[in-house]
């Protein structure tokens, strides 16, 4: 008997290995870190907070406006957006926290594992990565097949995404002891 989602199950094994070992780098390095700070500096981190989750929330619509051929065409492309507001919120708390915007790849990829709940040691290694790609995946396919249905799928795109997005902000923050009135600094 042959199993139906062999082949599903290979091509998202490859996906993860494939964000994993350059996806996650190559989206970090396109981040600009200075506009980071200059967006908390300018508006507050709550309200760039709001502003990555709303921009998270507007692919997330998109991709689910069309029923199954947004869906298909749109879902990589809310996905990367996704990650990227996360990874941009996260660069903005580790700055709110710290009083640095630079960030190295190997110490952000740390508090992101963290976030996720997933143990990183000194170093990120390739199983740390993995893990990261696949919550993310997990999380973002749990909702693939409500964007299904055009226009309640929109609904359901933005909100997941914008939740998600303030939900993993706040996890971000609980580990950088960010409260609204005090800051300290993480050693």
């Amino acid at each position: 008997m042959k199993i139906p989602f062999k082949k599903t199950r290979t091509d998202i094994k490859q996906y993860v290995d494939t964000l994993s070992q350059d996806g996650f780098r190559k989206i970090f390095d396109q981040i600009d870190q200075l506009s980071v700070k200059k967006g908390v500096d300018k508006h507050g981190l709550d309200k760039f907070i709001n502003h990555c989750a709303y921009m998270a929330a507007g692919s997330g619509a998109i991709a689910g406006s069309g029923g199954i051929i947004t869906m298909l065409v749109g879902m990589p492309v809310d996905f990367v957006n996704l990650i990227t507001q996360q990874f941009r919120v996260t660069m903005a708390i580790m700055y709110y926290a710290k009083g640095s915007y630079r960030v190295g790849f190997d110490e952000f990829m740390q508090l992101v594992a963290t976030s996720f709940k997933i143990e990183a040691g000194v170093a990120v290694t390739k199983n740390v990565m993995e893990g990261i790609a696949e919550k993310l995946l997990l999380a973002f396919g749990v909702r693939a097949a409500e964007r299904l249905v055009p226009v309640v799928g929109a609904v359901i795109g933005g909100t997941a995404n914008y939740l998600f997005v303030k939900r993993m902000a706040q996890k971000v923050k609980e580990i950088n002891r960010v409260d609204k009135r005090v800051v300290i600094p993480v050693v």
